[in-house]
């Protein structure tokens, strides 16, 4: 694990996504091709007592990027996201939660933790007059999203396959002036979590 700077990352989530720098960049083994996006992992330094806080306080982070593989440079040696490590890039301020900043990089404990998500499942639109496209994010829970369902007049139109990364959704079809209501699976398959837009005037941004 090692220390980065927060950017839009490879799940296309932004700051107005409220996942803030408790977030994580992880390598291509545990980021799935984007099936981990969302999802939560505690972490904490271990077996470094001069770089580790004291203690060894653990972390939850919120997986929201890829740390691309350095076919270059050896696994030990630079090439820290290289298939089969699990690897995590952290923000500064996570990092500093558990080791010092002059590490750089340290090892590191890690597990797979539910999402404790505040202010419930949250859907951000876009798109145009030939399609409307759905990010799903602040999932609690399992975090991550397996497929999106929307209900439109009775009419119910599944969408099992992501566009690019598993937070976003694309439909065929503009929503603009109906009723619908956006069903989410967690990849955990445990719950199904509903919102209904009653607005009959949904706005859709451009893109």
């Amino acid at each position: 694990m090692e220390l980065f700077f927060f950017v839009e990352g490879a799940c296309g989530y932004t700051q107005k996504q409220g996942y803030g720098l408790e977030t994580a960049a992880v390598s291509p083994t545990l980021f799935s091709e984007g099936a981990a996006c969302g999802a939560c992992f505690e972490i904490k330094c271990i077996n470094s007592p001069e770089w580790c806080t004291p203690g060894q306080p653990s972390i939850t982070v919120t997986a929201t990027n890829l740390c691309p593989p350095n076919s270059a440079q050896s696994n030990d040696d630079g090439g820290w996201c290289n298939p089969p490590r699990a690897h995590f890039d952290l923000s500064q301020p996570a990092f500093l939660k558990i080791a010092q900043y002059k590490a750089g990089i340290v090892p590191v404990q890690h597990r797979r933790v539910p999402c404790n998500k505040v202010g419930g499942i949250r859907f951000t639109i876009s798109g145009n007059s030939y399609f409307t496209l759905v990010m799903v994010w602040n999932v609690g829970g399992a975090g991550d999203v397996q497929s999106v369902q929307v209900t439109e007049s009775q009419q119910v139109m599944n969408v099992p396959l992501p566009l690019g990364a598993p937070p976003s959704w694309q439909f065929g079809q503009t929503f603009e002036g109906k009723n619908f209501r956006f069903s989410s699976k967690p990849a955990s398959g445990v719950i199904r979590q509903n919102i209904d837009l009653e607005d009959k005037c949904v706005d859709v941004a451009n893109t």
